[in-house]
This record gives C-alpha cells, structure tokens and sequence, in this order.
C-alpha cells in the first residue's frame, strides 16, 4: 500500500473556485461556500468593524481587517472568515504574493453546520500554534459569539455574546458592538 502523499500548495489552487481550500498538517480540507446566514454574519461584522478598526471612522483605527484572508502559518494553509492585523504586526499589505505569512492579531470563524468541527478543532490548534492572540467564533444558527484568548499557549473562553446591542469583545472591546446585527431577523 502506498503512503499518502502531503497536499501541497498546488493540489489546493486546483479546487474549484466554488469552494474554500486548506490544508492543515499536510491534508487537504475543502469546505463549500458560505450559505446566507454565514454569509450575511461575516459581512455585517467585517462591515462593522472595518470602519472603525481599518479606517478610524468612529473607532481608533490601527488596523487591517480583511475577509478571508489566506494565511500561510509554517505548513499550515487556512483561511479564516475574517482576519484582523494590528499595523505595529503588519505595517503595509503584501505586494509580492496573494498571501499573508505574518500570523494575524485576531481571526473570526464563523461557524456553519459543514465547517464547525474543522473551526473549532484543528484550525483553533493551528492558530494556538501560530500564536494568534484573539480567535472569535460565530454562531449564526445559535445566535453566539464566541471570544478566545490565547493564555501560555491555550485557548481560554473570555468572553460570550448573545443578542447585546453594547458587547464590548476583545480586541476591539473600545468600541462596542451591536451583536444582535449579526443574525437574519
């Protein structure tokens, strides 16, 4: 029997644009894309913070926030939903390549039926590995966000929103956030 060779970077530009491609620890992992609710979370919370995080309107500014961003952590290759860069981490976006190598200050998973268990198990292992800070997890179906803080290389539940129309939710807890926007009612 032969031995299953490691996914390469290759095998991953070869899935169908209509799906989302990784790979952690040498597998290939393919999700679809996003449905509505899903869609409809990842657009309102990037739309929200964005302003205030990216571009300082009405918030501090000082940051990169990007959606699905593809992160190149050591052989890992994930994208997370959302992505977040303070600029002290990454002063400039990249040029050269279509991929960031610098680890992010922050990701967001929004979570569906189809991708929650990869979300929440291997790739918040490759974002403790990689030494991302802040890791949120959003549950449309459950109407949840989710906020980790990365502690001597462990993930630690810091913080939980429901419908709250104020949560303050670090990293970017200066500016609160209406969470009941995130969910199709």
């Amino acid at each position: 029997m032969e031995a299953l060779k490691p996914a390469t970077y290759e095998d991953l530009c070869a899935v169908p644009d209509n799906r989302v491609a990784e790979i952690i620890a040498g597998t290939l992992y393919t999700s679809p894309r996003p449905a509505p609710r899903h869609a409809n979370a990842a657009s309102v919370l990037g739309g929200r913070l964005n302003p205030r995080w990216q571009l300082g309107d009405g918030g501090p500014g000082g940051w990169w926030i990007l959606h699905e961003p593809e992160l190149h952590l050591g052989e890992h290759v994930v994208v997370p939903d959302i992505g977040g860069w303070m600029r002290t981490t990454l002063p400039g976006l990249p040029t050269a390549v279509a991929w960031f190598g610098t680890r992010p200050d922050w990701v967001c998973e929004i979570l569906s039926p189809s991708t929650a268990r990869l979300d929440r198990g291997v790739k918040l292992d490759v974002y403790a590995q990689a030494g991302i800070p802040w890791v949120w997890l959003v549950d449309p179906d459950a109407k949840l966000v989710e906020v980790f803080r990365l502690v001597d290389g462990a993930w630690v539940r810091h913080a939980v929103a429901h419908d709250q129309r104020d949560a303050a939710l670090p990293p970017f807890d200066a500016v609160p956030l209406d969470v009941s926007e995130l969910w199709l009612d």
